[in-house]
């Protein structure tokens, strides 16, 4: 077990655009002894500062920044040290979301409803090697694994054209298959996603995480 002692030692960057979380983060982290703490409004000024030299232990960050999408700054970090511990504090709780951070591999997930020391708890579990995700990710995450199963990589691809009102026919000629192909994948997401019309698989599909809230790819990779 670490001590969390040893996280007096760490220097952590905090990047949100607003100023009373960016402050509310800062005296979580003061009042366990951590004081190397820098704030940043922006992911440039982050970026910015990784490339004039500066390094961090823990970067804390936003998905809803004013530049630059938080997903986008996770690559960008990870591309400048792969090793990165990274804590993503949001108020997304969108299946779709938490499935995108997941994706990336992101050390921790927590809403911005839960108790500051959750921070803490999270950093102490990342320096174990361990992943930390709050109670709501975890019950979220449990949720969409109890449903029934996922669709495959073929299926999805379907499900996301029949998403653009594409018919059987249509989908078949653009995936160069044969129309009956097409009719199983769609029997298959039927079933899977317990959907009884087209509107009501869409619908299921979004809840899910497969599909977008605009009917777009939901891109997890």
């Amino acid at each position: 077990m670490t001590d969390r002692s040893a996280l007096r030692k760490m220097k952590i960057a905090v990047v949100d655009d607003h100023e009373l979380v960016r402050e509310g983060l800062k005296a979580v982290l003061s009042k366990h002894g951590i004081n190397d703490v820098e704030k940043f409004g922006t992911a440039t000024e982050l970026v910015a500062a990784i490339d004039g030299g500066k390094s961090f232990d823990f970067y804390i960050i936003d998905l809803e920044l004013p530049d630059i999408d938080g997903f986008v700054l996770i690559e960008m970090i990870r591309a400048r040290n792969a090793s990165a511990r990274i804590i993503v504090s949001t108020v997304h709780d969108e299946i779709w979301t938490l499935r995108k951070l997941l994706a990336r591999d992101v050390n921790a997930v927590i809403y911005k409803s839960v108790d500051g020391i959750e921070v803490i708890d999270a950093m102490v579990d990342i320096l174990t090697g361990k992943n930390y995700y709050c109670k709501g990710v975890r019950n979220a995450l449990k949720e969409a694994a109890d449903q029934s199963l996922h669709p495959t990589d073929r299926e999805l691809e379907v499900l996301y054209q029949i998403s653009q009102g594409k018919t059987s026919r249509e989908i078949a000629a653009a995936m160069f298959v044969t129309d009956n192909t097409i009719e199983a994948h769609r029997k298959a997401l039927f079933s899977k996603l317990g959907a009884v019309n087209v509107a009501d698989l869409i619908v299921k599909a979004i809840e899910r995480g497969y599909l977008t809230k605009n009917g777009g790819k939901s891109n997890l990779a």
